[in-house]
């Protein structure tokens, strides 16, 4: 069925779909065409730093897991690596996030990542990258937890960035494995509960003596609140069942990291049968369209596989060579 590689392709497809209507408003969107159920992939499938940084995370994760077992400094050493490469690329001219862009320069000096961390930042620029992490089956549930949370502390070390990169990994993963897209809520509702006062040390080290407001339990547990409180305005919004409302205007715009996670959520659980207007849904919106439709489009590959994509778009992605062989490689 090619799961991983559906979720690889779909978060790219989101992420050049939502560049086109990022930074629009709603009207202006509406100009491109009156139905977002019609909202045409551009001929020059561009995507942003979102599959960027995505790639450097698959790249990392790939070198780290040829040397044995996931550890830490098998995953930050070549993660370092490859966001400071990224850094430097002329090709990172996609509107990067200041966050992502700041703590790259930090990692490029050799300071520990997490004096590099930006210990204030929960954007969305750690769980849009994530997806590869729910990807690979060999990885623990453990494994998947610390390894999310560190990919999140390289550059947003807020609590509340490192939970929602854990969620986002989990229902890649979860659904990877065919897990019914109905049952995320409840699932994703009692893992929060079950880590929320857990500060994995072995994973994050002293990150949490940045942070001057408690234990490392207090730390993690304001993170795993929050991503909680998303979870609620998820449910509502599920409840009220509205297609074709602005889905930001429930769960969120997506510029922080629990709100993307919950709105591209949103979008997918909406349309779980429908990979296409998922991904549509998400990028014909009035906040971080390109995040957003990145994770619906990485859910929802995660879900239905390299089949749900039309070939004509899995054709013009760019990057396309690549999300394929890391598909190919975990599938």
């Amino acid at each position: 069925m090619g799961r991983a590689t559906g979720a690889m392709l779909g978060l790219a497809i989101g992420d050049a779909l939502g560049k086109r209507t990022e930074f629009l408003t709603l009207d202006e969107i509406g100009l491109l065409g009156p139905d977002w159920r019609q909202l045409p992939l551009p001929r020059k499938a561009q995507v942003t730093d979102d599959t960027q940084m995505t790639l450097a995370l698959a790249r990392a994760l790939r070198t780290g897991l040829a040397e044995g077992p996931l550890v830490p400094l098998r995953l930050e050493l070549p993660l370092r690596e490859e966001f400071v490469d990224w850094w430097r690329s002329p090709d990172n001219n996609r509107a990067p996030g200041m966050t992502c862009l700041r703590s790259c320069f930090r990692l490029s000096t050799g300071r520990p990542w997490q004096d590099a961390s930006d210990i204030g930042s929960k954007g969305c620029g750690a769980n849009m990258r994530v997806a590869p992490l729910g990807l690979v089956r060999e990885l623990t549930d453990r494994q998947v937890s610390g390894a999310s949370q560190l990919q999140s502390g390289l550059t947003h070390g807020h609590p509340t960035a490192l939970a929602a990169s854990e969620l986002t990994a989990f229902t890649v993963r979860w659904l990877a494995q065919g897990v019914d897209p109905a049952e995320l809520p409840a699932r994703l509702r009692a893992h929060a509960h079950e880590r929320r006062t857990r500060y994995d040390e072995f994973w994050l080290g002293d990150l949490a003596s940045r942070d001057h407001f408690g234990s490392p339990e207090a730390f993690i547990a304001r993170g795993w609140d929050e991503c909680l409180l998303a979870l609620d305005r998820l449910d509502s919004a599920l409840a009220a069942g509205e297609v074709d409302a602005d889905p930001c205007e429930r769960t969120g715009e997506g510029w922080l990291a629990e709100e993307a996670f919950a709105t591209a959520l949103l979008c997918f659980l909406l349309l779980p049968d429908d990979p296409v207007a998922a991904v549509r849904r998400a990028a014909v919106s009035s906040g971080d369209s390109d995040s957003l439709a990145c994770l619906a489009g990485a859910f929802a590959g995660a879900r239905h596989g390299e089949g749900g994509w039309p070939g004509e778009w899995v054709e013009r992605i760019e990057y396309r060579k690549e999300l394929l062989a890391f598909g190919a490689l975990w599938d």
